[in-house]
């Protein structure tokens, strides 16, 4: 189950460096890669890096694989409620199912993993690019519902063109669990197409966290 060998993983992990942009904003460079750590969960989703636009990127590409890059991360909701990143997909899944485990891929995904007091109490809020869901659907993952779905774009209309994102995940949080956030401790960006067996290509730009 990807979603707990992702909260396992994330137990010895150890935080990484971020970057102050201007306006005091936390910036995640997305490269170099090796910034980052890898973790693949049933074979590899190749990501590779490209210049867009005279700006560095994260291409992924993704055959019946399950693998991505995840990031700790000391910084306090309160303080940075909001991340943003910019994200294109090639095209969606169409065998895409969001309620069944057999369904669960998604071209692009950025999650944040939120701690608990035990390993299985932690939550996470994954955004993705759905082919099914309308944008501003929230589900529970078919795993456990302790991962929030939410959908923030859908469907080919602006596949192969850059989108740029902005979510207030606090609350986003805060709707889904009806409590308060602790501090998020990871994000991570995954394009996965391993339960379906399907085949995706999406790119990413670097995420940051804002206030």
């Amino acid at each position: 189950m990807k979603f707990q060998l992702i909260l396992l993983l994330l137990l010895g992990a150890v935080a990484l460096p971020a970057v102050a942009d201007k306006g005091s904003d936390i910036k995640l460079p997305l490269v170099p890669l090796s910034a980052w750590t890898e973790k693949s969960f049933k074979g590899e989703t190749r990501y590779s890096v490209e210049q867009h636009d005279g700006r560095n990127v994260v291409r992924a590409e993704s055959s019946a694989s399950a693998s991505g890059y995840y990031h700790k991360l000391d910084l306090a909701a309160k303080d940075f409620p909001c991340i943003s990143w910019s994200w294109k997909i090639a095209r969606t899944i169409a065998a895409e199912n969001p309620f069944q485990k057999s369904g669960d891929d998604y071209a692009a995904r950025v999650y944040i993993v939120f701690p608990g007091r035990f390993f299985w109490q932690k939550r996470a809020i994954a955004y993705v690019w759905s082919d099914k869901l309308p944008v501003g659907k929230v589900v529970p993952n078919p795993y456990t519902d302790r991962v929030a779905i939410i959908a923030v774009e859908s469907g080919n209309s602006f596949a192969g063109s850059w989108r740029n994102e902005s979510r207030n995940y606090v609350d986003d949080y805060r709707a889904y669990f009806h409590h308060e956030p602790d501090k998020p401790e990871a994000v991570a960006f995954m394009t996965d197409t391993d339960n379906t067996g399907s085949h995706a290509v999406a790119w990413y730009g670097d995420i940051s966290f804002n206030r």
